[in-house]
């Protein structure tokens, strides 16, 4: 179990490496001059050159990749193009509004999601479980941004229930960041729920046709029982997966939501970069984001591997 563990880990680190490089190599093929595009049409030719030696533009592609990988790993991200700032500076109070708000929404979607598979998974074929099938259709395929617009139209604007921009600051009390933040939970609760839903009743349908369940019930046990005593248990596996894809999902995907809400995350930061062409910005996003996707799909893959004993022995 350990060396299927460490294997994981190793896997992980080596995913986020290939990440950066792809990252790094796509902020340096966009079409147009970072430089320029930071100057403006006025620039003179020597300020241009000045300015892409001063950014590292005149070193070799590799030792520009080196050099930005080798900061990332100490904790050095670089600097603003926009405003000089340290990047790090605006990027940790960001990462950590959208923590909050991943974390909001994740408390509500997780017992949400599965406790309501669970009750579909003993309701099959009932009303409850149809009724289930089809909520779930629908909050999957209607688009984040109109999710969020057709809630602040009815709890903002019509009820005035929740303010319609999350707006939240540093000396704020955690009271007045649940209220703010309430509407663009609600969104992401809606939009990931839904897929933790039908894996969970799909996943514990699948473990109910095999021979231990059918002697659970040949020994008069409820399927209440059965479901949630041995079903359940066995059907954790694909269960951990899809929760840490839409907990993940719920950190990386925020872009959308952050920007409709204008809720000061790491997301509404990357869409303000990429509008500047604030390729540092863009970058240290891009790897953030990666780190928490890469680290919350190896913590599913450590804990599947804990649950699920038969994935403990190799063949």
């Amino acid at each position: 179990m350990a060396k299927l563990i460490v294997n994981r880990l190793f896997l992980g680190l080596l995913t986020l490496f290939a990440v950066s490089v792809l990252i790094f190599v796509c902020t340096q093929i966009l079409p147009g001059d970072v430089a320029s595009a930071v100057l403006g049409q006025g620039a003179t030719p020597e300020a241009l050159v000045i300015f892409r030696r001063e950014l590292g533009l005149d070193l070799p592609p590799q030792t520009r990749y080196w050099n930005w990988l080798s900061g990332a790993l100490q904790g050095d991200l670089g600097v603003a193009l926009t405003n000089k700032r340290v990047i790090m500076d605006d990027l940790l109070p960001r990462l950590r509004n959208t923590l909050f708000l991943a974390g909001y929404a994740a408390l509500v979607a997780i017992p949400l999601s599965v406790g309501l598979g669970v009750l579909a998974a003993i309701n099959e074929g009932k009303l409850t479980d149809r009724l289930s099938n089809v909520l779930t259709l629908i909050a999957i395929s209607l688009p984040e941004f109109f999710v969020a617009y057709l809630l602040i139209i009815f709890f903002a604007v019509n009820f005035q229930w929740f303010p319609p921009l999350a707006m939240v600051s540093k000396g704020m009390t955690f009271g007045e960041r649940i209220f703010q933040t309430t509407l663009p939970a609600i969104t992401l609760t809606l939009l990931v729920a839904a897929h933790m839903l039908r894996m969970t009743r799909s996943s514990v349908l699948s473990v109910m046709s095999t021979p231990y369940i059918e002697m659970a019930f040949l020994k008069g046990a409820r399927r209440k029982r059965v479901i949630v005593r041995h079903a359940l248990p066995n059907a954790a596996a694909p269960i951990i997966t899809v929760v840490a894809l839409n907990m993940a999902y719920l950190v990386v995907g925020v872009v959308v939501i952050e920007s409709v809400f204008v809720y000061p995350g790491l997301g509404q930061y990357m869409v303000d970069a990429v509008a500047k062409r604030d390729v540092p910005v863009i970058q240290a996003c891009g790897l953030t984001f990666a780190t928490v996707f890469v680290a919350l799909n190896t913590l599913a893959d450590i804990l599947v591997i804990l649950v699920n004993p038969r994935l403990r022995q190799q063949d």
